[in-house]
């Protein structure tokens, strides 16, 4: 006879655990501390077994009921209900282990094993640990499109745009690097190309005025704030190089009798090692504040001699100097010689090696670090000629 609601209910703990049977194996097993357990019997392979279904009211005698068709299934099939729930406690343990946060601390490692920048790490950790936050927890290979476009249109709508394109891409790559390591069979950010939208392309300000840019340079040189602070946007101006590359110099990096500079790969943007030729003038430059420093680091900050400059630190000085950043930033440097070189006539393939561009061209890329080296030489050298004779008119107004 089937068990009923009422029966199920009234049913009162005894000395000893009694069943009330359900049919087809299933019966609800009554403790003496009044507990009532699920419990469904089964020959497999010719031996009887036991599976526990869990206890009421938690599981209802529908839900009970439910769990045995299931399982009269899986035994139809040949399948072992005693074996495959030990599968299944297994997945579920290995799930519980391959969470996004541990899989997002991997692919961490990864990147900087592989030797990349600092500055790098930094976004891709705060974009996992702090952006993608409410992800950490969860099993990677369960984790749907809908949960991470959430994550996504979070941060647009705060008008975020670029932030929150830049962050699909970053955790794209975890899942990736869970698809080579056999943890996830899927990419839940390929389905969302698409589902943000683009953000309006803002280029970094630059001066390309020749007069304009001889009022900044010797804006900077007259400069009253940190002496280093003061050389390394000298040196950024006449290098051509990165804001990074340079306030993260280090003398080894840097032979001033032969007037070059070396930066290692996992500094540059293209991950390869790039020489920058000095001229006469940044040599100059470097070599006055060359003892200031107490430690490798060629431009300290101000608070310590084992810190490099901070991030914004020549963004700003340039807004002490009275520029807005709507006017000029440090990386805009690199647009002005860029834009000023180019208009004079000065060879374009030598220009982009000298900006460190990697070339579109495999087969050019090939080439190695010292490409177009005497020319680029020359250029710098130029470029640095220039920029005292774009200071002319400014000195000579004052």
């Amino acid at each position: 006879m089937s068990l009923t609601q009422f029966a199920i209910t009234n049913a009162k703990p005894r000395d000893r655990s009694y069943k009330l049977s359900d049919g087809e194996g299933l019966h609800l097993l009554v403790q003496p501390n009044g507990s009532k357990l699920w419990r469904f019997r089964y020959r497999f392979a010719g031996k009887e077994n036991m599976l526990a279904l869990g206890a009421f009211p938690h599981v209802s005698l529908s839900d009970a009921r439910d769990k045995r068709a299931e399982a009269q299934k899986l035994l139809a099939r040949g399948i072992d209900l005693s074996q495959k729930r030990k599968e299944d406690t297994a997945t579920a343990s290995v799930a519980a282990a391959n969470t996004f946060g541990a899989i997002a601390g991997e692919y961490q490692t990864k990147l900087k094993e592989e030797g990349r920048s600092e500055s790098t790490l930094s976004k891709i950790k705060w974009q996992l640990d702090d952006l993608a936050s409410s992800l950490a927890s969860r099993p990677i290979a369960q984790i749907k499109p809908a949960e991470i476009l959430e994550i996504l249109r979070r941060i647009e709508k705060s008008g975020r745009k670029d932030t929150a394109r830049r962050l699909r891409g970053t955790i794209g790559s975890v899942f990736r690097f869970a698809i080579a390591t056999l943890r996830a069979e899927n990419d839940p950010t390929y389905a969302l190309r698409g589902a943000l939208s683009k953000p309006q392309v803002q280029h970094r300000p630059a001066v390309t005025d020749e007069r304009e840019l001889g009022a900044l340079a010797q804006s900077i040189d007259e400069y009253d704030g940190w002496p280093t602070l003061r050389a390394a946007l000298q040196v950024l101006l006449l290098t051509m190089a990165r804001p990074g590359e340079v306030r993260l110099m280090k003398k080894p990096e840097v032979d001033l009798e032969k007037a070059v500079w070396r930066i290692p790969p996992e500094r540059t943007k293209m991950r390869r090692p790039h020489d920058v030729p000095l001229s006469k003038q940044a040599v100059a430059v470097l070599k006055d504040i060359w003892g200031l420093s107490g430690s490798d680091l060629v431009f300290p900050s101000i608070r310590s001699n084992k810190k490099p400059l901070s991030e914004n630190a020549m963004n700003s000085a340039l807004r002490r100097m009275g520029y807005t950043k709507e006017e000029v930033t440090a990386h805009g440097f690199r647009a002005s010689a860029s834009t000023i070189l180019n208009e004079r006539g000065f060879n374009p393939d030598v220009i982009e090696a000298a900006l460190g561009h990697q070339d579109e061209d495999e087969v050019r890329r090939a080439y190695n670090r010292a490409k177009y080296w005497p020319e680029r030489v020359a250029l710098l050298q130029a470029w640095a000629d220039l920029l005292d004779e774009f200071r002319q008119p400014v000195r000579q107004a004052a």
